[in-house]
């Protein structure tokens, strides 16, 4: 059986996250969450020798709602993961789903110079194996 090759760049999202400095609070995180319908916030770098950080709106359940702290008083950068481990979008998706695996991860922003240029999921992986 032949593979065709389906790469990151050909299923990943350009409009599931959306960039956020990691100074504000997690209340104007959620205000921008949900003003761009996304459920991923990119924490930008501070300096070219910074990285990206992650704040998924499952982090603040956890780290904030659920331990009973205030969103009006908890920064982004309190609760995001930091570093993200980028994915090149040349990558074929099979390899990327072994990766996301091996390092129990289910989503990652695809970065291309330097740049997150998308975000990729198991779910984009799935879906493009159906014609």
């Amino acid at each position: 059986m032949n593979h065709k090759l389906v790469q990151v760049k050909d299923v990943m999202t350009t409009n599931s996250y959306q960039l956020a400095d990691g100074m504000m609070t997690v209340a104007e995180g959620i205000k921008l969450a949900k003003e761009h319908s996304v459920n991923a916030l990119i924490i930008n770098k501070r300096n070219d020798q910074d990285e990206y950080g992650l704040v998924m709106l499952a982090d603040i359940a956890k780290e904030v709602l659920a331990k009973d702290r205030s969103p009006e008083r908890v920064n982004l950068y309190e609760i995001m993961a930091k570093p993200l481990m980028g994915i090149l979008p040349e990558m074929d998706v099979r390899y990327c789903a072994r990766l996301f695996e091996r390092f129990s991860i289910h989503l990652a922003p695809v970065i291309e110079n330097k740049e997150i240029i998308g975000m990729v999921d198991y779910t984009n992986m799935v879906f493009s194996q159906v014609e």
